[in-house]
């Protein structure tokens, strides 16, 4: 069951990357998605996979600015 399907109807406010590396050299994968519990207080994640190397990080989602088409 993919994080898409855990949750229906709802869309996740944060992506979970598994990161090996550090700056311009590391390498982010993405490995699930967490939403806020309804009070506010905490998150539920749900993980399409877990690492076993690496970290994990959880970062909020946001929208990435377009490039300008010439």
């Amino acid at each position: 069951m993919t994080t898409q399907t855990k949750f229906p109807g709802r869309k996740p406010t944060h992506r979970i990357y598994r990161v090996i590396g550090e700056g311009k050299a590391s390498s982010w994968t993405p490995i699930g998605a967490a939403w806020p519990n309804q009070d506010g207080q905490g998150f539920n994640i749900s993980y399409d996979a877990v690492p076993l190397s690496g970290r994990i990080v959880m970062r909020e989602i946001t929208e990435r600015p377009q490039a300008n088409a010439a």
